[in-house]
């Protein structure tokens, strides 16, 4: 027995032994890679926390939280495995979805926009800017230009005492004076270079508009600088009472008043240009629908809206069909080569395309004219008619071939022997095209055609970028033209191209969008079922 044993080795390692430390090892391995995607996910979590919690933002300080302390359920428990996978998906879905579609539910209700932006406080910070005067005898104050957390600030010399603060942070004492000048070095703060100031033109006109309060009592005014190296107290003529929310000029004598709809309002209808954002019901949506000023250029925006989606879907569907028709029959020669270069508008982009049409549709040097029109000088982009044309044409050309390549295949899945029992029957070529061939295509290509009618109806970058909505309608407000649909109508009003801003009245506009395109869409589901019994 004893001969028949093969030596060991004394510093060998036995298989059993091997094993168990290889599995020791992949446990720590796999222990430090989860603690790692712990701290990361901690760490990021924890950002959105704290900045939420500085923005003072509760809502999202709410869900940010919400989220992290799920992430930590999920991914670093046993519990919960289908929502290891799942949780990734409901987390975009809730910020990029219900989140924006909440947020913008609420600024409907609100008279968010030009002038009415920031609380009320900001608003009258704002009021009392305007109108400021150096108070007399106030002395000129050693000054130094610091920064924290991104926020510019002033530190002043004053009484033996260094004090600095920000536009949100009143002054307060951070340290002793230094021996003389300006100081060099602020507790607290970085002091930001002479040298930065003077040679960035954006940090410069920072510093000169930036107003740092003496005290929590705005009516105690606030030090400014013109050079960024000495400062003194400046106070506006305007005179604002907590008390009784009111605002006295004292140069006119006028008293303003903080109103419900969130403007400082005098007796004889004078109101301050910077109000606050608050609560205004149902007022926007009420205005789209009794302001003449907006009905009328927002009806015939709609208007055009319905029935450029509709021609948007019907006229690309109409040619891609024939065109899949034709090329699908093996008597065609060379048909691999004509679909390439039937698809080719498809695989352009849609915003060179419409750049590139802008150009050839121009009335003076526009290809269009010169070659197809003999030089005539017709304004394509001026006249309504011919722009709205204009642009639906650029559109069918830069759709067809997608309905093109999916009648294709709608119609290479066709039944055969339907269609030989029907010309058996004697069914010609268009009774087989409106009995079985179009309704069997639609039943693939029903919804298809449903989800480009609402993508027609929201297609903001042909409008946009061939003629920016144009030509304007005369008396419109907004600027609004005569080939603007509903969404790049929000966008003017929204004011994000230049001009008043309105994002209440934007928002409002948004979601009446949202509830026409679901109502179609869901009655146009509704309807396709019927074709059902084709197949």
């Amino acid at each position: 027995m004893t001969a028949l044993q093969s030596p060991t080795l004394p510093d060998e390692v036995s298989p059993p032994a091997e094993s168990h430390a290889r599995r020791w090892s992949g446990l720590g391995w796999g222990f430090l890679v989860k603690l790692v995607l712990m701290g990361l996910i901690n760490a990021v979590g924890l950002l959105g926390i704290i900045a939420a919690f500085q923005a003072e933002s509760w809502i999202v300080f709410g869900v940010a939280l919400a989220l992290l302390l799920a992430a930590d359920v999920v991914y670093f428990t046993k519990r919960a495995l289908p929502m290891k996978y799942l949780l990734p998906g409901l987390s975009f879905l809730l910020v990029f979805q219900v989140f924006i579609f909440l947020y913008t539910g609420y600024i409907a209700f609100t008279n968010y926009g030009a002038g009415h932006i920031g609380s009320q406080d900001q608003a009258v910070a704002a009021s009392l800017a305007q109108g400021e005067r150096r108070v007399e005898g106030a002395p000129t104050l050693p000054l130094t230009v610091v920064e924290r957390g991104g926020d510019l600030g002033f530190a002043v010399v004053e009484d033996g005492q260094l004090l600095a603060g920000s536009a949100d942070d009143p002054l307060s004492v951070v340290g002793p004076a230094p021996a003389s000048g300006a100081a060099t070095e602020v507790p607290g703060w970085n002091v930001v270079p002479r040298n930065q100031i003077i040679g960035d033109q954006a940090t410069q006109q920072a510093v000169i508009d930036l107003r740092v309060p003496v005290s929590d009592d705005p009516n105690d005014g606030s030090i400014r600088t013109r050079d960024g190296s000495s400062g003194a107290t400046y106070l506006s003529t305007m005179t604002w009472d907590a008390e009784s929310q009111t605002i006295t000029d004292s140069a006119t004598g006028l008293v303003y008043t903080a109103s419900p709809t969130g403007n400082f309002v005098a007796d004889d209808g004078t109101t301050l240009p910077t109000g606050w954002v608050v609560n205004v019901g149902f007022s926007n949506f009420v205005e789209l629908f009794t302001n003449p000023a907006i009905l009328e250029p927002l009806g015939l925006v709609t208007g055009w809206t319905f029935v450029w989606a509709v021609l948007s879907v019907l006229i690309p569907f109409a040619m891609g069909l024939v065109f899949a028709l034709i090329f699908n029959d093996p008597r065609v020669r060379g048909r691999k080569v004509l679909r390439t270069l039937f698809i080719l508008p498809y695989a352009f982009p849609a915003f060179m395309s419409a750049l590139l049409f802008r150009g050839m549709f121009n009335a003076e040097f526009g290809v269009i004219n010169e070659f197809f029109f003999g030089g005539a000088n017709i304004d394509w982009l001026g006249d309504p008619w011919l722009a709205r044309a204009a642009v639906l044409f650029v559109n069918v050309w830069l759709t067809y071939p997608y309905y093109f390549l999916v009648c294709t295949g709608a119609l290479q899945a066709l039944p055969q022997d339907a269609l030989e029992a029907a010309s058996i029957d004697g069914a010609g070529r268009f009774r087989q095209l409106r009995s079985i061939i179009l309704p069997l295509v639609l039943v693939s290509t029903a919804p298809l055609l449903i989800s480009s009618f609402a993508f027609s109806f929201n297609n903001f970058t042909i409008i946009y970028m061939f003629n920016n909505g144009g030509p304007a309608i005369p008396g419109a407000p907004y600027a609004l033209g005569y080939t603007d649909i509903l969404i790049s109508a929000i966008y003017d009003i929204s004011g994000v191209s230049g001009g008043a801003a309105d994002y209440g009245l934007a928002s409002a506009l948004s979601i009446l969008v949202f509830i026409v395109v679901g109502v179609v869409s869901a009655l146009a589901f509704r309807q396709t079922k019927k074709l059902e019994e084709y197949q």
